[in-house]
């Protein structure tokens, strides 16, 4: 079993807050818009990360992590992007890859809008975390963190940071 915390949209910033609930993870997964790199650097500090780079993040992030992240974690094939759409709203290009690679847990950030749900078309789990960061029109900072065991998906929190605030 795997202890997985998901973040988003962080646009260079982090907390204690972010941390706080990061620190008894076995994983870290960022689903883009990291911002600086010293955002992924605490993170790595915490736990292993997974990471994808996002529209916002410059050529020193691209170079740090690429566009999409596949994998397979205790029986589940993972797929983390960051611009992937929703459940009956997927661009084509995604739509090809959710075909091919068939994941059982698709995740995304760019909207700033937290969803969990089931996409009974692909058979998978869809999950955007919202956003972490204090950039955006989002009112409440999110992240999610969920336990993966013999290919299923248990425990999953999502958990409320507070209000987004102003910079």
């Amino acid at each position: 079993m795997k202890r997985i915390g998901l973040i988003s949209d962080t646009h260079s910033y982090m907390d204690d807050a972010i941390l706080k609930y990061f620190t008894e993870v076995d994983e870290i997964w960022h689903a883009g818009d990291i911002g600086k790199l010293e955002v992924t650097d605490q993170l790595a500090e915490l736990a292993p990360l997974r990471a994808v780079y996002g529209n916002i993040d410059n050529t020193a992030i691209q170079a740090e992590f690429p566009e999409h992240q596949l994998f397979d974690i205790e029986g589940l094939k993972v797929w983390i992007t960051h611009i992937g759409g929703y459940p009956g709203k997927y661009p084509a290009r995604i739509r090809k890859m959710l075909e091919s690679e068939q994941p059982g847990l698709f995740i995304c950030g760019h909207s700033h809008i937290l969803t969990v749900m089931p996409d009974k078309e692909y058979q998978l789990l869809h999950i955007n975390p919202g956003a972490a960061g204090k950039v955006g029109y989002h009112k409440i900072r999110t992240i999610v963190r969920f336990s993966i065991d013999q290919g299923r998906i248990k425990d999953l929190e999502v958990i409320e940071l507070g209000r987004r605030g102003a910079l």
